[in-house]
């Protein structure tokens, strides 16, 4: 009986068997003639591709390998029909797959009947709200057809259905971007900055995505609006502060800031360091104002002594960079040191402000004993801070350089090259030797030094020692006594010595002697800078003219250029006249340092963003 099934059965399988090999016959064909078909279609033969996905699309389990290329074909050909009988034949072959919806009412809408493709892509977003994949699939499907609202409105929907309404903010952010809705972006992104771990995500996107002015305004607008409106979420301040720093509006952030503080009892600790950030970026007013306010504030906190040192650096800075230097103001500074060392002491926490003091005595009263004897009680009292003591002798050679001793000042800073060799501190110290060579009309010896130093390790050090290498290589030997660099050494020299009035006086006459000699240029804006710390703007301007129309193409073309267009900014008030300057700088010397600078200040005069 078994042998007799399996002879009952053994036509039939091999049946079975050619019934296979016939489907695999036909699977192997299509999957050809699929290919084949892309082929003619990324070759633009529509035609020819029409022909093969025509024959194809009758067969549902293949339709869906060809529905895109199809498609593509069928537009091609302005076969708008051909294209809507297929879309509806795949429709219902899928079952109402919604990216088949998708097409179908993109096709409609391009036949302008838009409350039938409405209804579609009403259907698409119930479809597509229940799980999170789908709906990020749609979503991207919808963008590709520019249907960015559509998009939105599908994630609306998912939030809704899972009852969660902080879902996607960035792919939200993003497509109310591509609509054209920059606030709702906003609204969007800052949710997602919500969390803490993604702060930096976002402050890094802002930096990336709002360069336009406009979008920039919009953001601090935003902000403010939300710090208004929630007056207890700390959130908002943070962001808010952050972009004010961004855009180094630091007195505006400090406003920010110190309401923070107040309103959440933090002690200080966010005001500091955005005051120390404001004057590493030389905003020495605003810088002021936080010191102000946090040694007002916290007359007891651990950093008091410190707070109250960089208040008094900050408006020391302020009065030292407001040309001429007033010495009365000079003289108040020295007050306020003072009451701080007599208020704290004398210890390891206000030395540098005794070095400050020495410095000001030294450098702006002219008092150069008393400046001496200031720095060498700091040494004293330093109590074995190697560090501080190289600081202040170095401090002590340069006033020797004042009082025009070089050999005490050779000596010292000779000190601290050995104390603090291979240390920025020691190639600073090398620097200052080689200086005063230079000074001393010593060229080779200062030339050897500054050499070594063009290998330092800082690059304002090794910035300056190829500087002035550069000059000493272009400027000797051209004649036997080198006598113009000579000059030119010594007027350096005393304008090192604060001796301005008879530095201007030998500089006129140098510029009538060495008329037509390389350095002629250099002594011109030599005077030029001297006019400008001494607040006469309009000699510093004539001078700079000079440069720029005689010496276009020496080493200072640029920077005289670039220094009168930043003059008529700041000091004439002439934006228009700047712009021009700012213009003319990036069309002659492409290649200039300052190029990146006058682009960033001639953007910022004609209303660009600046970042």
């Amino acid at each position: 009986m078994k042998s007799e099934v399996c002879v009952l059965n053994r036509p039939f399988s091999k049946f079975l068997f050619f019934a296979f090999i016939l489907f695999m016959g036909i699977s192997q064909a299509s999957g050809q003639d699929v290919e084949l078909g892309i082929e003619y279609v990324k070759a633009g033969e529509y035609e020819k591709a029409k022909s093969i996905f025509q024959k194809l699309a009758k067969n549902k389990d293949i339709a869906g390998s060809i529905h895109k290329p199809y498609l593509q074909t069928l537009y091609k050909l302005k076969e708008v029909d051909e294209a809507e009988k297929f879309l509806k034949k795949q429709i219902k072959w899928s079952d109402g797959n919604p990216f088949y919806l998708l097409d179908y009412a993109h096709l409609l809408e391009e036949q302008k009947k838009k409350e039938e493709a409405d209804k579609l892509y009403n259907q698409i977003l119930e479809k597509c709200k229940v799980t999170d994949e789908l709906t990020l699939k749609m979503v991207n499907e919808l963008s590709n057809y520019q249907q960015y609202d559509w998009a939105i409105n599908l994630i609306e929907k998912n939030r809704l259905y899972f009852k969660d309404i902080s879902k996607f903010p960035l792919q939200v952010g993003r497509l109310y971007k591509l609509a054209g809705k920059p606030q709702e972006m906003l609204e969007e992104y800052l949710n997602f900055g919500r969390d803490i771990e993604n702060r930096e995500i976002l402050q890094g996107m802002l930096q990336d995505e709002l360069r336009d002015e406009n979008d920039q305004a919009l953001l601090e607008k935003v902000l403010y609006a939300k710090v208004q409106k929630f007056p207890e979420d700390s959130y908002f301040v943070e962001m808010l502060i952050w972009h004010l720093t961004q855009k180094k509006e630091f007195f505006k952030a400090f406003v920010q800031a110190r309401a923070l503080d107040k309103r959440f009892k933090r002690e200080g600790a966010q005001v500091a360091d955005l005051g120390f950030v404001a004057y590493q970026n030389k905003d020495f007013s605003s810088a002021g104002k936080v010191f102000e306010y946090l040694v007002k504030e916290y007359p007891k906190h651990q950093n008091y002594p410190f707070w109250r040192r960089v208040l008094i650096n900050s408006k020391e800075e302020v009065v030292k960079n407001t040309y001429p230097v007033n010495q009365s103001d000079i003289r108040i500074l020295i007050q306020e040191y003072t009451k701080l060392l007599n208020e704290l002491g004398i210890n390891q926490r206000t030395l540098e402000a005794l070095r400050s003091k020495g410095l000001l005595y030294g450098f702006y009263l002219n008092e150069k004993d008393t400046a001496v004897a200031v720095l060498e009680s700091a040494i004293k009292l330093s109590t074995g801070n190697r560090e501080f003591v190289d600081k202040c002798k170095l401090d002590l050679g340069d006033i020797y350089v004042l009082k025009s001793e070089p050999w005490e000042a050779t000596l010292l800073y000779s000190q601290v090259e050995k104390s603090e060799k291979d240390s920025p501190m020691g190639y600073e110290a090398k620097l200052r030797n080689a200086k005063l060579s230079y000074y001393k009309g010593d060229f080779e010896l200062a030339k050897d030094v500054l050499d070594i130093l063009k290998q330092a390790t800082t690059r304002e050090i090794a910035n300056d020692a190829m500087n002035l290498s550069l000059l000493i290589q272009d400027n000797t030997g051209i004649d036997t006594t080198d006598q113009a660099l000579k000059d030119y050494a010594n007027v350096e020299l005393m304008l090192f010595q604060h001796r301005n009035e008879e530095a201007m006086a030998e500089m006129k006459n140098l510029v009538i002697k060495h008329k037509g000699h390389p350095l002629e240029d250099e002594f011109m804006y030599l005077m030029a800078t001297t006019y400008l710390k001494e607040g006469k703007v309009d000699e510093a301007i004539e001078k700079l003219e000079k440069i720029v129309e005689k010496f276009p193409t020496d080493i200072l073309g640029d920077d005289a250029l670039y220094i009168l267009a930043k003059t008529y900014q700041e000091k004439k008030n002439q934006p228009s006249k700047a712009m021009k300057l700012y213009q003319e700088l990036l069309t002659k010397y492409p290649g200039s340092i300052y190029g990146a600078e006058a682009r960033k200040r001639f953007r910022n005069l004609r209303g660009d963003t600046i970042n």
